[in-house]
């Protein structure tokens, strides 16, 4: 799963999108947003720069058996 960012926690800093060696993180008005998931690494670049806690990786994901 791709970075997931909290729109509510995010105060346009754009340090995520700076700090992303990818590229996938873009600011879309005054919210980063990812923009080719399909890309991410999963490299955590942008949760450890994002002071506001506002990035995470959704690693767990529940299905059924």
């Amino acid at each position: 799963m791709p970075a997931v960012i909290d729109a509510s926690k995010c105060n346009g800093c754009e340090l995520c999108d700076l700090y992303c060696p990818l590229d996938v993180i873009h600011m879309e008005g005054e919210v980063a947003v990812v923009r080719y998931p399909e890309e991410c690494w999963h490299c955590g670049a942008c949760r450890q720069e994002c002071a506001r806690g506002a990035v995470s990786f959704d690693f767990w994901q529940m299905v059924s058996v």
